[in-house]
């Protein structure tokens, strides 16, 4: 298993996986949170952890649904999950770098 690490937007390494919902990368956007639980969230009319349960109910479907993405997510070396959060603020990119490591990826940390 490698190791996740997590970065904001302007990150360019070789490892760097857009996780937004604005991502062009497909496999990126498989990751990426909807535009009403982004704005919700920005416009307080959803809370961290309301946000928190909507991720996981999303990423826990898409685990079953896309199970082959995962696993290859989790068999890369190095993957840098990036969005266009600041550092030290509530984030998706850390959520599912937590999700992560509990399917047996070491985390890195914020870079």
């Amino acid at each position: 298993m490698g190791i996740i690490y997590t970065s904001t937007y302007k990150y360019s390494g070789n490892d760097r996986l857009d996780i937004t919902v604005k991502g062009q990368s497909p496999i990126g956007r498989l990751f990426a949170p909807t535009w009403d639980m982004v704005l919700g969230y920005k416009n307080g009319r959803i809370t961290p952890i309301q946000y928190s349960a909507l991720y996981r109910n999303m990423m826990e479907e898409s685990v079953r649904k896309d199970w082959v993405v995962w696993k290859n997510l989790l068999d890369a070396e190095r993957i840098t999950l990036v969005c266009f959060c600041r550092p030290g603020t509530f984030c998706h990119r850390h959520l599912l770098a937590n999700m992560l490591q509990s399917l047996g990826a070491d985390l890195g940390g914020e870079i």
